[in-house]
């Protein structure tokens, strides 16, 4: 059986051609799954996907009239399926529940740090032979408060690193994670731990109950000099009132991973093209803004563990059986 993957970046390649090369003939695509593209996978019964790529109603009718009958995301967010859809269509749709937490946490940390001492912007000058300070002091975090926003696997390993640098721990999610707490985080109310954090960020899934978490009447809560990052996903976050909010001189660094409005530009090669979002061309022009592609999880690490899963849920279905990774059940 030929497995077509769509969205497969040039790094990833190799390494899900290589782990699949045992079991099932594979066909890398850099093109993402959308509506233009869906009549590529006819005849595939597997295709694999991205968190980028389109899976709404109608790419899953075309996908299904074609004849796929499993959808293998290579990611753990899957807010881009419609499940209800696939269900209905009788589609087996499985994700990677896991991988490496410390590759999106030490990212974070990675944007936290830059933002806090203007790591791009001093680089941008001495590739100019521009060797002054002026406008590059950050500030200690030693001994400053960071709020964690969501302490599953991921804001835990966050929360290990922000302990590392001596920092008081704040922590809100549904549950408790115990660890986090041995480590001295104090959970508290959303809106107590917005108010009172230098450093906030986020670690919690996208889903109806999350979308823009961080809306404008939050965004107004945190401190002006507080330092925001976001590298779980971009719809948690209102870009429209965050860039209000920077208009205004609030925040001493925000650092994006994730943007909500991604879809068809993150990924993709849109240099030598007009800029047709404005709130997202109007974000990367603050100086104290540092927006990257959803890279976090991308180290050798993570994508492996990604791939490995991946060749393990397609398994699964070639074989009748079910795992925790399974979000739609074979039929």
């Amino acid at each position: 059986m030929e497995i077509l993957a769509f969205g497969v970046q040039a790094d990833e390649k190799p390494l899900i051609e290589h782990a699949f090369q045992a079991h099932h003939d594979i066909r890398s695509l850099d093109v993402f799954l959308n509506g233009d593209t869906a009549p590529i996978a006819a005849g595939h019964e597997v295709i694999s996907t991205s968190v980028n790529c389109d899976l709404g109603p109608g790419v899953l009718e075309a996908l299904a009239a074609g004849g796929t009958r499993m959808v293998a995301q290579r990611s753990t967010g899957f807010n881009n399926i419609d499940l209800a859809v696939a269900e209905r269509l009788g589609m087996t749709v499985a994700r990677v529940s896991y991988y490496s937490p410390y590759a999106v946490a030490e990212f974070a940390w990675t944007l936290a740090m830059a933002v806090n001492r203007r790591v791009v912007r001093a680089s941008t000058r001495t590739r100019d032979f521009d060797f002054r300070l002026d406008g590059l002091m950050g500030r200690d975090l030693h001994g400053r408060t960071a709020g964690v926003l969501g302490t599953g696997k991921i804001g835990e390993a966050f929360t290990r690193i922000a302990h590392g640098f001596g920092m008081k721990l704040l922590g809100w999610d549904i549950a408790d994670n115990p660890a986090c707490m041995e480590l001295g985080m104090t959970y508290v109310p959303k809106e107590q731990l917005l108010a009172e954090s230098d450093l906030v960020s986020l670690h919690v899934p996208l889903m109806p109950e999350t979308w823009h978490l961080l809306d404008a009447a939050a965004l107004r809560t945190m401190k002006d000099d507080v330092i925001l990052v976001n590298s779980s996903r971009g719809g948690l976050i209102d870009t429209a009132a965050l860039v209000v909010e920077l208009r205004a001189g609030r925040f001493a660094g925000v650092g994006l991973d994730v943007y909500e409005a991604e879809a068809g530009l993150f990924f993709l090669d849109k240099s030598l093209q007009a800029v047709e979002d404005d709130t997202l061309a109007r974000l990367v022009t603050f100086p104290n803004v540092l927006v990257t592609s959803h890279q976090a999880y991308y180290t050798a690490e993570a994508v492996g563990h990604i791939v490995d899963a991946t060749v393990r849920n397609v398994l699964d279905y070639t074989a009748g059986r079910r795992s925790e990774n399974v979000l739609v059940p074979r039929i």
